[in-house]
């Protein structure tokens, strides 16, 4: 008799769509097996009054789904790979990465088109520190204020008119079937996204081979090397969510191009540096690209965020 896969999940509209999503290719994979959601409330979705990299990072969204594994209450937990810490526990690995969405930042707002266009002293939402820093840069004038909740709690904020434009990742309100809200996709070329941004990744428990089995057809080449290079990047910094970190790679013809960002929340400087490597050796692009911002002054921004 075919086994049921039970998937952990957060219960916010993005993460059940994740996890149904890959309830719809495991299923279409594996025409005889039965997937059911267990889905769970985490620290992170509780504690919504406080920026997270005041409460723990975003750590706090996976531990739960840890948790429910390790009872053995489900064999997989799906998430977004920009809320995975770059260190797991051990008893846990990322066992597929799925083909990517849009990466980017994506600028909301009901009354101004483009970021540009903010008059002066826009209020702007958002809780990412690697958002936050790169506002600064941009525009020291405007004022910057926390966002925390899910993307539909986010939108209702700006709806009521809390703030003049709140950013948001393309990627979430693409798959809530919101893109008409995207005023503008702030691209590589204006915003570095956070490493790993809109990929979602399938965590497994180390040694489940049954589970590995069924996943690998879901693995998706281009966006698992993409996502390892952003993240070995994230490692060698030992970057989380109190640290405003960005990575963003591509792939054209082999060749994988790394740029990282590192940035000092406090004064709006940015520290961004682009190396190119052969796909193959995409860990060790993403620790070469860490070593040159480190050369350039990252760590004593880094250090200065703890």
């Amino acid at each position: 008799m075919e086994k049921t896969l039970k998937i952990a999940t957060r219960e916010s509209p993005l993460a059940l769509w994740q996890a149904e999503h890959v309830k719809f290719l495991l299923e279409k994979n594996h025409p005889t097996l039965k997937v059911e959601l267990l889905k769970m409330t985490t620290k992170g979705d509780q504690i919504l009054n406080s920026p997270l990299a005041k409460i723990g990072g975003k750590g706090l969204f996976i531990k739960e789904l840890e948790i429910g594994m390790l009872e053995g209450r489900a064999h997989i937990a799906v998430h977004s790979m920009k809320d995975v810490p770059y260190e797991l526990p051990k008893e846990f690995e990322i066992g597929a990465i799925l083909e990517r969405e849009n990466p980017f930042d994506a600028f909301v707002s009901n009354n101004y088109e483009t970021f540009d266009e903010l008059p002066e002293g826009s209020r702007v939402g958002t809780c990412s520190q690697r958002r936050i820093v790169q506002i600064k840069n941009k525009r020291p004038d405007i004022e910057i204020l926390d966002l925390r909740g899910n993307v539909n709690t986010r939108l209702r904020k700006l709806d009521d008119g809390d703030f003049d434009a709140i950013i948001l990742a393309c990627a979430g309100l693409i798959r809530l079937d919101m893109s008409h809200r995207i005023k503008q996709e702030l691209g590589d070329g204006f915003f570095i996204p956070a490493v790993g941004q809109g990929a979602v990744g399938i965590e497994v428990i180390k040694g489940d081979e049954w589970v590995k089995e069924l996943i690998e057809p879901l693995i998706h080449s281009e966006t698992t090397q993409r996502v390892i290079a952003e993240r070995s990047m994230n490692e060698s910094l030992e970057g989380g969510c109190s640290v405003p970190i960005g990575g963003f790679s591509e792939l054209e013809n082999g060749e994988l191009t790394l740029t990282g960002l590192v940035g000092d929340i406090n004064t709006g400087n940015i520290i961004k540096e682009s190396l190119t490597a052969p796909q193959d050796q995409a860990y060790d692009l993403g620790k070469s690209v860490a070593d040159l911002l480190v050369s350039k002054g990252a760590r004593e921004l880094l250090e200065s965020h703890e």
